[in-house]
């Protein structure tokens, strides 16, 4: 068995602190502390070794980086004032209740709201974005490269996937990713005309 020499690759600024790496075995489910110990999907803890998987996150720092808004990218808090998204996109409300997420969304907040739906990654820091499109083929051909301030208020919607209780065999659903989804000030009138025709 070849020993495995840690990466010379620095995290937080050649891999993004979130990446997964080919050592970090995904297996199992447990109680996690990033659902408040719900069932959660879980993976080994082993960032450097090995190759960094640049398109996959890790699930427990994908989790910590939405739940206590750590930049994706170097892994330290994000202050209200300096947090942005890139990839984010802004939908309705009432859109996203459409699709099955009305059970996550506040119950007052109405349906043409306008939402900034950042998906599974937490807002970044300024520099980190920035340098982030820079170096990132993936971001760099993106069409829409517009860095959006990330809003002050926000909602976290926890994503499931099928599992089996390794004691009874019976299926269970456990947490894989959060979903952020950041409450603007914003309204969008005609968000009924954008809705998929059934």
């Amino acid at each position: 068995m070849v020993p495995l020499i840690p990466t010379r690759l620095k995290i937080g600024l050649d891999v993004p602190w979130v990446t997964s790496w080919t050592e970090e075995i995904q297996g199992g489910v447990g109680p996690c502390p990033t659902v408040d110990g719900q069932p959660a999907a879980l993976q080994a803890w082993k960032p450097g070794l090995g190759k960094p998987l640049y398109s996959r996150n890790h699930l427990r720092r994908q989790r910590d980086s939405v739940r206590a808004m750590l930049c994706p990218m170097c892994g330290d808090a994000t202050t209200a004032g300096d947090r942005w998204s890139q990839t984010g996109h802004f939908v309705a409300a009432g859109a996203l209740r459409t699709r099955g997420f009305g059970p996550a969304l506040p119950v007052d907040l109405d349906d043409d709201r306008v939402l900034l739906d950042a998906g599974a990654i937490a807002p970044q820091h300024l520099k980190c974005a920035q340098a982030s499109l820079q170096r990132c083929p993936h971001l760099g051909a993106m069409p829409d490269r517009e860095l959006k301030a990330f809003p002050p208020s926000w909602v976290v919607v926890p994503l499931y996937v099928a599992a089996e209780n390794s004691v009874t065999g019976r299926p269970l659903s456990a947490v894989s990713f959060l979903q952020l989804l950041g409450i603007t000030e914003g309204r969008d009138a005609n968000w009924r005309d954008r809705l998929p025709s059934v």
